[in-house]
């Protein structure tokens, strides 16, 4: 195989990553919305590949699950016909993962055999593999909070896989950006507001994590008033300098719609600078306005709604594609 071969190989192995990554963590949302993400107790690394094949299978997970606070405080009664449902959600995602951990590693080892992947590119790889070492760690980490003393996962580790499973995404988009580049480091001198606003996103998914965690949204389903106040009753000027703003429902919807109207003027006010001006990348500024209005128009309808599983699911996923438009301008800066 020649290099073009070989470079065409190459940006195809990052599309189909980012791609397959993107399905994983709407899966991933999908398994947290649905409650899905404690069904299977165990860390089975190789043993859970396959799923249970027959009625005694079924039965032995069924009682592991029996034994969890979730089962008996929340689900007690559940038959196996509805155990089955979560456990599939789970399970594709825990497969899925393991599929992009292989489709990762082997071509990897390939590429960096073949001198496609050489210098920097090298380190730079090696650090997405144990970036995805360790979320998988994170993955049974989270999932270990919600066994023995709580009916959930803890809403800190489930944002920490969550933006782990972000920095994996935008630093291989960040590299299939760069493949034609000689380097891969960013101007900071010329990008210092969109790295700001880059920070300003990746806190608010966090936000947007606890939320989804302490289970925020099921309170405060008016917009733009938290019921009959703009600041909800619980939250006052003290509370707000406390650490209630990370374990407080109240507090964590109120910090998650506040960092939310910050993104969005702050965003406004350069876009119209830009937009006026002499700017040469005028298209990607209008990428990144649609998507941060898609953003929050599906936040609010999220919301709402009640908490639609299918809008929560999409209004994070478009949270990543925000990443990427403003890592795609940045690029775009470089030259």
């Amino acid at each position: 195989m020649d290099n073009i071969q070989l470079n065409k190989l190459f940006k195809i192995w990052h599309l189909g990553l980012l791609l397959l990554l993107l399905l994983l963590v709407s899966v991933g949302g999908f398994t947290r919305l649905t409650n899905s993400g404690l069904s299977i107790t165990n860390w089975e690394i190789f043993t859970g590949i396959l799923p249970p094949l027959n009625d005694q299978d079924w039965i032995k997970y069924f009682s592991l699950y029996k034994t969890i606070p979730q089962y008996k405080k929340i689900n007690f009664g559940m038959n196996l016909a509805e155990f089955k449902f979560i456990f599939w959600w789970e399970y594709a995602h825990r497969l899925l993962a393991r599929i992009i951990g292989i489709i990762f590693l082997l071509p990897l080892i390939y590429f960096i055999i073949k001198k496609i992947i050489i210098n920097e590119r090298v380190y730079y790889f090696i650090f997405i593999l144990l970036l995805f070492l360790f979320q998988g760690f994170l993955g049974w980490f989270m999932v270990k909070s919600g066994l023995t003393l709580h009916t959930d996962v803890s809403h800190f580790r489930l944002a920490a896989h969550l933006t782990t499973a972000l920095l994996i995404i935008s630093l291989i988009f960040w590299s299939y950006l760069n493949i034609n580049s000689q380097t891969l480091t960013i101007q900071i001198s010329k990008n210092k507001f969109l790295i700001f606003l880059l920070l300003l996103v990746f806190i608010q998914i966090i936000f947007g994590a606890f939320t989804s965690g302490l289970d925020a949204g099921l309170i405060y389903q008016t917009w733009p008033k938290m019921n009959l106040n703009f600041i909800a009753e619980e939250v006052s000027l003290q509370s707000f300098f406390s650490s209630e703003i990370f374990y407080d429902r109240s507090h964590v919807q109120f910090v998650h719609r506040i960092i939310a109207y910050s993104i969005f003027i702050l965003y406004v006010i350069f876009y119209l600078k830009k937009i006026f001006s002499n700017y040469k990348y005028k298209n990607y500024l209008h990428i990144i306005l649609f998507f941060l209005f898609l953003q929050i128009l599906l936040g609010i309808f999220t919301l709402i709604s009640g908490l639609n599983i299918y809008l929560a699911a999409f209004h994070q996923l478009t949270s990543i594609l925000l990443v990427m438009s403003i890592l795609l301008l940045i690029y775009k800066l470089k030259y």
